[in-house]
């Protein structure tokens, strides 16, 4: 249950950088899990895919600039495509996937419907945070 009384504000612009390898980061915004979403920024570079995971718990993707396809586990040859202001809201615990289309970066919104971040991949490990392991490094690289 949330302990939020007042109104809570994040600025994309004080918001910790969180490499998700070498086409992707994420910036956390509301994520400090007091609220009962969490919310983040994650840009793409073109060619990026995500690696297939689930969380147990829904998560809605919105797409801010750039296009993607989204597509579930099974469905690879059917993939969903978004563009700008367009939103996919994705099932808890089926693994999932998306990728940059184009050649132009993508960012979206991430909101996922829990008060921190919990994801498992299917080829690789997941730190504290929720976030993918880089490298076999223990925590992904941080950059402020």
């Amino acid at each position: 249950m949330s302990t939020l009384h007042a109104p809570k504000l994040a600025k994309l612009a004080d918001a910790t950088r969180v490499e998700f390898g070498p086409l992707a980061f994420y910036h956390p915004l509301i994520a400090d899990g007091d609220t009962p979403v969490r919310t983040g920024i994650q840009t793409s570079a073109p060619g990026y895919v995500a690696p297939m995971h689930f969380h147990p718990y829904v998560e809605l993707l919105f797409i801010i600039e750039g296009e993607a396809e989204v597509w579930l586990q099974g469905e690879e040859d059917k993939p969903s495509r978004l563009g700008p202001g367009d939103c996919v809201a994705l099932p808890a615990d089926i693994p999932h996937s998306f990728r940059t289309v184009g050649d132009r970066p993508m960012r979206l919104l991430g909101i996922h419907a829990n008060p921190d971040r919990v994801v498992t991949y299917l080829d690789r490990k997941s730190d504290a945070s929720g976030y993918p392991v880089l490298d076999g490094k223990l925590e992904p690289v941080r950059a402020s």
